[in-house]
């Protein structure tokens, strides 16, 4: 558990740095904070789905989970977290800070929504949690706090304090992997592990082509997708040859 609360308060130090950055970067200037974030998020993205060993599980997770997420409206729920969160905790002042535009409801929203599926859905997240639960082997996950605290000021930059939010589902997330790692590390395979980051880098690439604004995509209506994709996966050795 400790190093899922490291990977926290590095995503909150990248998140206070980035908000003092981010006071210092005009609108001009931070046009080009998203289009490198869009562009390191569509290549990691692409790296990461490309690991996937059923691209059939992938398409139709994605499909199936997007018209769930749809008609579940999550993305819009997600953003009316978004706007009581920054009711909530966002001290006054703060919009002269880093700019107005970036400190909206929906930026607010989206930079906790974009932050939380980068730190949340790679392999490392998963398979770093495991050998924290099961073998108390941190490296992984305190290498991940690194490239989080450094994606966190990037992304801060460009979306606002909204991303410091994302520390919580890091740590609810990671640290219940690590905390139920001895019960789940048997069913959890490397098919199960490559798929779900398949899934995820699909899920970044969407973020990628709302950040280089090239098409409008509600990434978190496509969340099922990692649910149904797991499901796809314990079916496996029935659907394995349908899906080679």
């Amino acid at each position: 558990m400790i190093a899922s609360i490291v990977n926290a308060l590095a995503v909150v130090l990248g998140t206070t740095v980035g908000r003092i950055v981010g006071g210092r970067i005009g609108a001009h200037f931070r046009s080009v904070v998203f289009s490198g974030v869009g562009v390191v998020s569509l290549l990691i993205g692409i790296s990461m789905a490309l690991e996937t060993q059923r691209f059939l599980y992938l398409v139709l997770s994605l499909v199936i989970g997007g018209l769930i997420g749809t008609a579940l409206g999550i993305e819009d729920r997600v953003y009316q977290l978004g706007e009581w969160l920054k009711r909530r905790f966002q001290p006054r002042g703060t919009e002269t800070a880093i700019g107005e535009d970036s400190l909206s409801s929906h930026s607010f929203a989206q930079g906790f929504l974009v932050s939380s599926v980068l730190f949340c859905v790679g392999a490392l997240a998963i398979i770093g949690s495991f050998r924290a639960g099961v073998e108390h082997d941190y490296e992984l996950l305190f290498t991940k706090s690194v490239m989080d605290g450094f994606m966190a000021i990037l992304l801060t930059a460009a979306y606002g304090i909204g991303v410091g939010f994302s520390a919580l589902s890091v740590l609810v997330y990671q640290g219940a992997l690590t905390l139920l790692a001895g019960v789940l590390a048997p069913f959890v395979s490397d098919l199960m592990v490559s798929e779900i980051s398949g899934v995820g880098g699909a899920m970044v690439v969407m973020i990628g082509l709302n950040l280089l604004e090239l098409r409008t995509i509600k990434t978190a209506d496509f969340l099922p997708g990692l649910v149904i994709v797991v499901l796809f996966v314990i079916a496996d050795p029935w659907l394995g040859s349908l899906a080679l």
